[in-house]
């Protein structure tokens, strides 16, 4: 029978040069898939409690999808895996791009690297062969440049990934990247990265991969793919500001359905909502003490999304992605083309920071993806900055005479170059707001906003309070990519699985905050449906779309055969979840530390601005959440007859 998974991973020791080809059983993938959940099953075994995140016990992993290239599609994303130097707890990245086809070509489902090198070092893996090469060379390169050296020497079909000059300098905010400037950023795995002088992995394969039923696969996939292209009229891009005020002004919503999104982000990418998030209070903005009052349409036309399209020169599509929301843009900054600046990056280096300067954001995204630094931690960290300047905790003296106002793009973009380079100021920066504000002092904790140690998204969780639920309770905290109300939406899972709450058809606002059990189980089911599609190799964008027009449940049965129900497939999402959480309290985390700052849950609620009055309490929260899953409802500790059930040894 073919089968969508190799069957092996690769285990490279960094100290001893030595590397190892394990065989992994079909049992493990059947509980775990691969992707995360392999990655999980690895480190959780194998990595003891006391572990350094930046000594030789940590591992990390390059984990392609379970469904990667078997005919899927959305079906291309990799996820680095690895104990996180930023949280101390589960680490992971996501990214998408052309590396995860490229790990199983190569004849495995992930890569995982233990040990320290003495010297910079390279894997290359070709026809079978595994090799660690001298990088001396490439140290110093950004990614860009590091790419670019490793393709003329590998051949332009080599695919890699590499870090660039901020995990070479151990920043805790550093990520790994790949297709010159993408950037698996979160959890500061490039770090670990960098603490292990491994400067970049280079693949070349030429395995097959297969599917148990091809015809099954291709037949989902075309039924998919008439969803991708139903057609949406779309308006030019300002007119979404309007639509943000609406929203922000009516008491009444409807469940949002993903069609629409889908047009966006194939017209615009993620950067067509910047203007409906700000009016809305999805975008948080100045250090999350402001509102849209604070930018308001004057400020945010220039980032209307139909400025940022007319910079785009040419549009390109993740692997066995039909939709396509990447871009390469020609700007006015010193790179002549860059990748097009994602909604995330494009709030967290401007309103967050009260930037308005679009030229300067282009710029900044720029810099960032080729030192390999994350744009959300690298703008959050900017914005807590010029917050404590603002208040007198740091002065022009230790700011190397940086004057850090709201506004001020010259000395923003000094700033960043500075935490990039570990310059001055900048290396009190480079490991992110909770390290800084651990040695700044003087109350300026209150303003680093962030959860477990990682700087959330642009998302405001006094807006949807789901965010608020999953940047405090999930194992990897800070995260905007596993779950909110306006997620759950969209994925539609209750028409696949009947005993998941339908919304109705209109709600109040207010009802959002309502704290009950149907609350918990529609948080639950984002965390467990997002683990599964992590280990499937699943693009959030697509699962948008709906979980009929996205057949994630029988891609996996056509890709298997094994014939499970949506609701067996949920049960191992939930695996791999409490697997993670798992792995956080044999390392010592307890999960009640990783709640969000005050300020980003409302504790002192905003007196203006589309957010006004809003709170939201996790401490209530979070018992009903950690229920879900048969945690401790006090502590979040899994239970002992949890794990039982779950066959988690």
């Amino acid at each position: 029978m073919n089968k969508p998974y190799m069957g092996k991973i690769l285990m490279v020791d960094l100290s001893n040069q030595t590397m190892t080809e394990e065989a992994i059983p079909d049992s493990v993938y059947k509980q775990y898939l691969s992707g995360m959940g392999l990655g999980a099953y690895v480190l959780y075994n194998r990595m003891p409690a006391d572990a350094d995140p930046l000594g030789p016990e940590n591992i990390l992993g390059f984990c392609s999808g379970f469904l990667t290239g078997t005919g899927s599609l959305f079906s291309g994303r990799w996820t680095l895996v690895g104990k996180s130097p930023l949280t101390g707890c589960w680490g992971d990245a996501n990214c998408g791009g052309t590396f995860s086809p490229a790990i199983k070509h190569c004849g495995f489902d992930a890569i995982f690297f233990k040990g320290i090198s003495s010297s910079p070092v390279y894997l290359h893996v070709k026809n079978g062969k595994t090799m660690l090469h001298d990088a001396a060379h490439l140290w110093g390169h950004d990614a860009i440049e590091t790419e670019e050296i490793l393709k003329k020497q590998h051949g332009p079909k080599a695919a890699v990934a590499i870090i660039g000059t901020s995990g070479e300098k151990v920043s805790l905010i550093s990520g790994v990247c790949s297709d010159k400037g993408r950037i698996a950023a979160r959890s500061g795995l490039g770090a670990v990265m960098g603490i292990k002088k491994l400067k970049a992995v280079v693949l070349e394969g030429v395995k097959r991969i297969g599917a148990h039923d091809p015809a099954a696969m291709k037949r989902l996939s075309r039924h998919c793919n008439k969803w991708v292209n139903f057609p949406l009229p779309l308006t030019p891009g300002g007119i979404f500001a309007r639509v943000g005020t609406f929203m922000r002004v009516t008491p009444v919503v409807f469940p949002q359905d993903g069609l629409l999104y889908k047009s966006i982000l194939r017209k615009w990418g993620t950067g067509g909502m910047n203007q409906l998030s700000i009016e809305m209070g999805d975008s948080p903005l100045k250090n999350w003490n402001g509102s849209n009052r604070d930018f308001p349409l004057e400020k945010s036309r220039n980032i209307n999304p139909d400025l940022i399209k007319d910079t785009e020169i040419v549009k390109y599509h993740c692997y066995s992605c039909p939709l396509g929301c990447g871009g390469i843009c020609a700007t006015k900054g010193k790179y002549s083309h860059t990748h097009k600046p994602e909604y995330e990056s494009i709030l967290a280096l401007g309103g967050l920071c009260m930037n308005e300067d679009l030229d300067s954001i282009f710029y900044l995204n720029d810099l960032l993806n080729r030192a390999g630094m994350d744009t959300i931690s690298a703008g959050a960290t900017a914005a807590f900055a010029i917050e404590c300047y603002e208040k007198g905790i740091l002065t022009q003296k230790d700011t190397d005479g940086l004057e850090l106002k709201w506004g001020n793009t010259e000395a923003m973009v000094a700033l960043i170059k500075k935490m990039i380079s570990r310059e001055g100021i900048g290396d009190l920066l480079a490991d992110g707001v909770k390290v800084a504000a651990g040695k700044i002092g003087k109350g300026s904790i209150e303003f680093a906003i962030q959860a477990g140690g990682q700087e959330p998204a642009m998302h405001d969780g006094r807006n949807d309070p789901g965010f608020n639920v999953h940047y405090s309770l999930e194992p990897s905290p800070g995260r905007h990519t596993l779950g909110a109300h306006l997620y759950y939406e969209m994925f539609q899972l209750w028409k696949r699985l009947k005993d998941l709450p339908k919304p109705s058809l209109l709600f109040t606002k207010d009802s959002k905050y309502k704290i009950d059990e149907e609350k918990a189980r529609v948080a639950a089911a984002c965390s467990k449906f997002m683990s599964l599609s992590n280990g499937a190799g699943m693009c959030m964008f697509g699962l948008f779309l709906g979980a009929k027009r996205i057949p994630t449940f029988d891609w996996l049965n056509a890709a298997t055969g094994w014939k499970l129900t949506p609701g067996d497939y949920m049960l191992i999402g939930e695996r791999i979840q409490t697997l993670k959480q798992a792995f956080n309290v044999k390392h010592g985390i307890e999960p009640k530390d990783n709640f969000m700052s005050s300020r980003a849950l409302g504790k002192t609620p905003q007196k203006e601005g589309a957010n006004k009055g809003r709170s939201v309490d996790i401490e209530k929260l979070a018992p009903g959440y950690w229920d879900q899953f048969g945690w401790d409802k006090n502590t979040g500790k899994p239970k002992e007859e949890t794990l039982h059930k779950l066959d988690i040894k």
